[in-house]
């Protein structure tokens, strides 16, 4: 890959036997190729589109284009660092809320990590990964992220359904005036 790649993965197999409506995408950032291939063999049995981004100014490139619902971002990458990225997501009413797990092999000082949390990170990780852990937090952010579409989605028709009916109920309330004045 080249720095200025950007590559879309489908990764295979079901996810716990949850249907998916919409398809559902985590994003990785990192500099390095070989780490960007290591969390994809990683999550290669979670159910998801891997977005991979070899730099912090390509992960805010893909997060205007597709929705996300977890970013795995390493910390330490030249130019634009994952907290200068982290801090940039939470000020888009767009990305503010998508949760955000730091991944480092280097930032391991007490003063790093409670920067990530202060920034709004959910987490914070340390290379070596344990493929199992990483694993599970992945599959927790789809649920959550499916239930809140599914929530979303209630929400729209409950609005669809109040506003039909009070149409309906403002269109009896004036065949009721009209029949008042005859």
């Amino acid at each position: 890959l080249q720095k200025t790649d950007v590559v879309i993965f489908r990764v295979r197999d079901a996810h716990r036997g949850v249907k998916v409506s919409k398809e559902q995408n985590i994003l990785i950032v990192d500099d390095h190729p070989e780490n960007l291939v290591a969390l994809e063999a990683i999550l290669e049995d979670v159910d998801c589109t891997l977005l991979k981004a070899n730099s912090g100014n390509e992960a805010l490139s893909l997060l205007l284009k597709h929705d996300v619902a977890l970013v795995l971002l390493d910390v330490q990458m030249p130019g634009m660092d994952g907290f200068e990225v982290a801090e940039l997501m939470r000020k888009s009413n767009r990305t503010k809320s998508v949760p955000i797990i730091f991944v480092t092999a280097i930032s391991k000082e007490a003063k790093y990590v409670a920067r990530g949390y202060g920034i709004g990170a959910i987490d914070y990780m340390f290379k070596p990964l344990n493929p199992d852990i990483l694993q599970h937090k992945a599959r927790f952010f789809l649920d959550l992220d499916l239930q809140k579409k599914r929530l979303e989605e209630k929400l729209r028709k409950s609005q669809e359904s109040k506003a039909a009916f009070m149409k309906a109920m403002g269109g009896v309330a004036e065949d009721e005036s009209d029949s008042e004045g005859e």
